[in-house]
């Protein structure tokens, strides 16, 4: 890996000051460390609720609102043990590496290509998981968990951020044509709007499966 702070100089679009500011390393970075803070927060308050769970099945957890809302539900479901183990821990060892890599690159550091074309592999591994609990706590577990939930858009974002700089540092070993595709749509902020629409989506789906149970 190498130091020094690298600006990373972007075409302007058309977008003027926000786009320029948006594409700035320091925005970057910023927002996955702050998204991966979230989930190592999240992940901390569901591991302990698990290990509450496991001293005294019936502990009533803070977040256990109603019958919708309702972390004691989901916690006990198989899918929160998919490993044998509460899927939180996974979080308190993966988050701690993402928080890492946000640190450092704001330092200046620059991981080399192999190193972050691998972290973009795991890490959408990860998204999928999340992705997969989402589903499975709304259409099969029958309840939602906010801290959960929490961990689901954090995991988007921190996907979004690093997608966003593998595909602008030309880190993913894409065939040529398909690498100036992606980095044309990153330049026109593309990746924002699709993730913006995919949390509108997820959000939509939420109120559509739950409606008014979710406050009842």
């Amino acid at each position: 890996m190498s130091t020094g702070v690298d600006e990373v100089v972007v075409p302007d679009s058309g977008g003027g000051r926000l786009h320029r500011l948006r594409h700035r390393n320091a925005t970057v970075w910023v927002t996955m460390l702050v998204a991966s803070v979230a989930s190592l927060v999240a992940s901390f308050v569901l591991a302990v609720d698990a290990l509450r769970l496991a001293e005294n099945p019936n502990a009533d957890l803070g977040c256990n609102i109603n019958a919708v809302i309702s972390c004691g539900t989901v916690a006990g479901a198989w899918q929160s043990q998919l490993l044998g183990f509460p899927n939180a821990f996974l979080g308190l060892v993966t988050e701690p590496v993402v928080i890492t890599l946000a640190i450092a690159s704001l330092g200046g550091v620059r991981f080399p290509r192999w190193f972050m074309a691998a972290a973009q592999a795991v890490y959408t591994i990860g998204l999928g998981f999340a992705l997969w609990l989402f589903a499975q706590s709304t259409f099969v577990i029958g309840a939602l968990c906010p801290w959960c939930l929490l961990v689901t858009v954090s995991t988007t974002l921190v996907f979004c951020s690093l997608t966003h700089v593998n595909v602008r540092d030309d880190n993913l070993y894409l065939p040529r044509a398909l690498q100036a595709r992606a980095r044309a749509a990153v330049e026109a902020d593309l990746d924002v709007l699709v993730v913006a629409v995919w949390l509108v989506l997820l959000a939509t789906v939420v109120v559509a499966r739950y409606g008014a149970a979710l406050v009842g």
